[in-house]
Order: C-alpha cells, then sequence, then structure tokens
C-alpha cells in the first residue's frame, strides 16, 4: 500500500439527472470491488451510494481492544468504507478465537456516485491528489451511469439452506442464558442461530441482492472485495455522527414481531409489540448501554433518549426502535466513535463485556455478521450499519459459500420457543432470497 498522503485531497462535485442505483450498480458488478450502499429511499436512508475499483485497499486485524488507528490515517480518514467484523470488538472478552473474517476491511474509492432519492438527483465525486486526478475519476464515475443495467429478479442461487445446529440446541442456550440472568451474571444476552449453504455454478452473491431489492432496508448493502462479500438488508443504524454539529446518533433495535398478511391481524401483532412490557425492558436496558457507551465520548450532559419504543415496520417483522443522541467532544472522530461503541449493544447485552462472554459459550465466531458497516464521507461525515439481516460469502474453488444468523435478545422471563421463532421470522427474507422457500 502507497504510505499516507499529508495533503488534502482534491473533490469534483457533479450533478446529474436521476438514476436508479440499482441498475448502475448491476452495470458494476463484474468490476473490482463493486460497492452498493443501497436504502429504501425512506426517512433514515435518504441516499444510496454506488462505486467500484477502490485505489486503497486494508484487509485485516485491528489492534488491542479493538484500535481503529489506521482511520486516522490522513489518507484513509475520509471517502471510504469500511467493515468491522463482530468478532473484532468481542475478542477483548472472549480472547483469543478462530478467526472466521478479518476484523477489519476498508477501500478508498476514488470515483464514487451517490444517489439522492429525495431530490431525485445523482451526484457524482471524483477524489484524487490533484484537481486533475479528481476531474478524471468524476469522469470515470459518470461512464457508469451509462452502464446500467435495469435488472430482472434472478431464480434462487442456492438450493440448500442448512441450520448448522438443530433447532434443540437453541432452546438449550436461551434456556441456559435465562438460568444466568437469574443467577445475577448478566441482565440480557443476544443469542444466535446460524445457517449455510452454496450458490449454484454460474450465480455470485450480486443475485441474492437483486432478489431482496423489494424489500430494501434502510441500510441494504452490496460488498465484495476479492473472493469475499457481503449482502446486507439492515433496518438497523449503528451511529451517524456529523462532524460541523458534532451530534451523534444511534438507533437500537430491540423487540420484534412477525408480519401478518391480513391487515387487522398484522395491526395487532403491532400493537402488542408496542404494549409488550418484556420487550419495552429489553429495549431500555439497549438504551442505557448505549448511553454508557456514548457517553465515553460526548460532552458531559449531552446524552440524550430523543425517542423510545417506536414501533418500525418493514416487509417481514415489526420492530421496536429507540433514538440516543449526543453531542461529541471537541477532537472526536470516527475512529474514536467506532472504538467507543463496538460491538453495537443491541447485538450484544448488558452488561456488554459479560454478554460477549456468554455468547461466545454458545456460538463460534460470528464473522461480519452483527459487526457494521461503515461509510466515511469527504467531510468526515460517518454512517454505520449493524450488519443484522446479512449474509457474508468467500469464494473457494470458485463457489461461493454462505453463512448468515438470526438470533434474540433474551431476557429473564424469555421463552425459549418464542425466542425461536423470533429467529426464523428475522432470517426469512434472507432465506427467501438465497434458496427461495
Amino acid at each position: 500500500m502507497p504510505a499516507p498522503s499529508v495533503e488534502a485531497r482534491s473533490v469534483e462535485v457533479r450533478d446529474r439527472p436521476w438514476r436508479n442505483p440499482l441498475a448502475v450498480a448491476a452495470g458494476l458488478r463484474d468490476l473490482e470491488g463493486p460497492l452498493a450502499l443501497l436504502s429504501d429511499g425512506g426517512a433514515l436512508g435518504r441516499w444510496s451510494f454506488v462505486a467500484a475499483e477502490p485505489d486503497l485497499i486494508h484487509v485485516g486485524p485491528v489492534g488491542p481492544g479493538a484500535s481503529l488507528d489506521i482511520l486516522r490515517r490522513p489518507d484513509l480518514a475520509s471517502g471510504v468504507v469500511g467493515l468491522l467484523a463482530y468478532d473484532a470488538g468481542a475478542r477483548v472478552a472472549t480472547g483469543a478465537r478462530e478467526p472466521v473474517w478479518p476484523d477489519l476491511m476498508l477501500a478508498r474509492y476514488p470515483a464514487m456516485l451517490a444517489f439522492d432519492h429525495q431530490g431525485g438527483a445523482v451526484r457524482i465525486f471524483g477524489r484524487g491528489d490533484s484537481p486533475q486526478a479528481a476531474r478524471a475519476a468524476a469522469d470515470h464515475a459518470e461512464a457508469w451511469l451509462a452502464g446500467a443495467v435495469d435488472p430482472d429478479s434472478p431464480p434462487a442461487p442456492s438450493d440448500r439452506f442448512s441450520a448448522e445446529a438443530p433447532p434443540e440446541a437453541y432452546l438449550a442456550a436461551v434456556a441456559d442464558v435465562v438460568t444466568r440472568i437469574a443467577s445475577g451474571q448478566l441482565y440480557q444476552a443476544n443469542i444466535a442461530r446460524a445457517w449455510t449453504g452454496a450458490l449454484r455454478a454460474g450465480t455470485d452473491p450480486f443475485d441474492v441482492m437483486l432478489r431482496l431489492a423489494d424489500r430494501a432496508a434502510a441500510y441494504g448493502a452490496f460488498w465484495r472485495l476479492g473472493d469475499r462479500a457481503v449482502v446486507s438488508n439492515s433496518p438497523e443504524l449503528f451511529l451517524t455522527f456529523d462532524p460541523a454539529s458534532r451530534r451523534i446518533e444511534s438507533r437500537p433495535i430491540k423487540g420484534t414481531r412477525p408480519r401478518d398478511p391480513d391487515p387487522v391481524a398484522d395491526a395487532a401483532l403491532a400493537g402488542a409489540l408496542s404494549a409488550s412490557l418484556k420487550d419495552r425492558a429489553e429495549n431500555l436496558m439497549i438504551v442505557d448501554l448505549m448511553r454508557n457507551d456514548l457517553s465515553r465520548v460526548a460532552e458531559a450532559g449531552s446524552v440524550s433518549v430523543s425517542s423510545l419504543f417506536e414501533v418500525e415496520s418493514h416487509p417481514t417483522v415489526h420492530h421496536l426502535v429507540s433514538t440516543v443522541s449526543a453531542r461529541g467532544r471537541a477532537g472526536v472522530g470516527p475512529a474514536d466513535l467506532l472504538e467507543a461503541t463496538f460491538p453495537p449493544g443491541s447485538i450484544t447485552g448488558a452488561p456488554k463485556h459479560e454478554a460477549m462472554k456468554v455468547i461466545a459459550g454458545h456460538e463460534p465466531a460470528r464473522g461480519p455478521w452483527c459487526g457494521s458497516l461503515f461509510h466515511i464521507e469527504d467531510d468526515g461525515r460517518l454512517t454505520a450499519s449493524v450488519l443484522i439481516r446479512t449474509a457474508s460469502f468467500v469464494r473457494r474453488d470458485g463457489c461461493w459459500r454462505f453463512r448468515t444468523l438470526a438470533g434474540a435478545g433474551i431476557v429473564a422471563d424469555s421463552d425459549p420457543a418464542a425466542e425461536l421463532a423470533e429467529t426464523d421470522a428475522k432470517i426469512r427474507a434472507l432465506r427467501e432470497a438465497l434458496a427461495g422457500f
């Protein structure tokens, strides 16, 4: 990798008429390092981003305690996309474990397209070490618009979606965590199940993204670097940070009900979720955890809860969501925020350190799942999702193999059968996208 540049990079910005970001991404799928951060265009997903052919890539471990000093390098402090694996943050509690995924994947894209769903326009970004290089990168990105391909939804790319362990193992794990909670060891832990399979010859992870197109989430994503890829349909915001105002926001999800095709029954499920004392208590525990995590990097007295227990409805589930915000201390940047808060509290538990130890006793390494995919823009603005509803892919011998997980927050009055059913509801969209059933 070239030595870091200490000079400010030039950026050229152009505005162009609207194009469908998924169609543009489809035209880039065979290039090196294709990236598509595809939002649903809703209140939380105004912007989508598409890029390919990064000029700087870092794949490897992070320092002790999940140190992210690499994000403090001048050449990698902005205009980059990264994936921080769950296990990179859990290692402080779980010790050395056999890794299944690199701690950190990071790439810098000199050419990028940003799609403004609300404004109905495309913004072209060209970046380089000089105005001429930035202009050339912008020309390159503009050419991608002409190569857009309106894709159809392909057939299911896999005929196998196999659980790594039988349902009975999950029921026993939930019962064990309930017992540990009763003994005072912890208050909550997020315990997951995993499924694996392989894609058929001639298909690849982007086909899975295409099959999720009608179920777009605020933080949907496709990213491939070399022989690794992720497809995410995450609705959960881990962190945003606006360096101009220093505002930090997190929107943890805790509490789930399945959707029902009957409108009356569906409304009843949403109402039951809103009224559930169990789900509210589960959500509040994570809100308190996030308040504590953010206080490490926030101005004193600035941490607040903007909203509590809002019901958000998605194609296959209803979720209970709260919003925690703060004002970052002077000098705080994306690396500081991620170091202070990772892994996300909503997918660990409370107390976080103890919950991660309990999780490790019941699960192998998680890899990307419940880590974070993040984007740092040219002005230092950070957006980081929680990688739920996410499948990871590794290509071996020309075949793409996948692994995906779904979990549930276990508390004192959790019913193992109900928690098992919740994982089935959460994995439904990915199961259908991967295997068609």
